[in-house]
């Protein structure tokens, strides 16, 4: 019993992301049909019988490349978002420095929110609890039933806390998530935990 999360492919790094709905570059296209094209030929293995995407649009147009050589329909849900960062998303990068100086993650307060966005500990929670449905609705399905959710940085970052049992905070350092990778939780011995952490193709 496996859940694969992959991180988007590429983007413009010139836009602040979080809930952006700014798509994929080419570079990332490439990566997504790449990935794509490994998990078709290792699908015996690893049989993934269900894709769910976050719904902004870097990670849609990933998850749809994969679907596409998977075969396989495309969920869509709000769950899975990066941290909302409100009225700064998508906003190039040189604009919010303008309007918002020192503006970033790590300069909040875990309960202080971005403008029209969450706070750091809101944006934990919300992942927490969305693993957590997660890893219930798999053991419920059973063990040939594995999925793969399609997500970002910031919510792989979280679960590998959760998993490792570590305290998080937005000052700690993130655990390494490149565009594209594939990262499997299994359920062995009662325990969900890592098997493969940032592998890319």
């Amino acid at each position: 019993m496996a859940i694969y999360l992959v991180r988007h492919g590429a983007d413009d790094e010139g836009y602040r992301g979080g809930w952006s709905q700014r798509g994929l570059n080419t570079e990332g296209y490439r990566q997504s049909q790449k990935l794509g094209r490994y998990l078709k030929e290792n699908q015996a293995s690893l049989q993934i019988k269900r894709i769910v995407s976050s719904d902004l649009a870097r990670a849609l147009d990933t998850a749809g490349e994969l679907a596409r050589e998977l075969e396989l329909p495309l969920e869509r849900s709000m769950e899975w978002r990066e941290m909302n960062n409100g009225v700064i998303a998508g906003m190039p990068n040189e604009i919010v420095n303008e309007r918002y100086p020192g503006l970033y993650f790590s300069s909040l307060r875990m309960d202080e929110r971005y403008p029209g966005g969450e706070s750091p500990q809101e944006f934990f929670s919300r992942i927490g609890e969305a693993f957590t449905r997660l890893c219930e609705e798999q053991m419920e399905r059973g063990p040939d039933d594995n999925v793969m959710i399609v997500t970002h940085g910031g919510v792989i970052d979280n679960i590998y806390y959760i998993l490792k049992e570590l305290d998080w905070n937005n000052q700690t350092t993130p655990f390494p998530a490149y565009y594209t990778s594939l990262h499997t939780i299994e359920h062995v011995e009662g325990k969900w935990s890592l098997a493969l952490e940032n592998y890319t193709v």
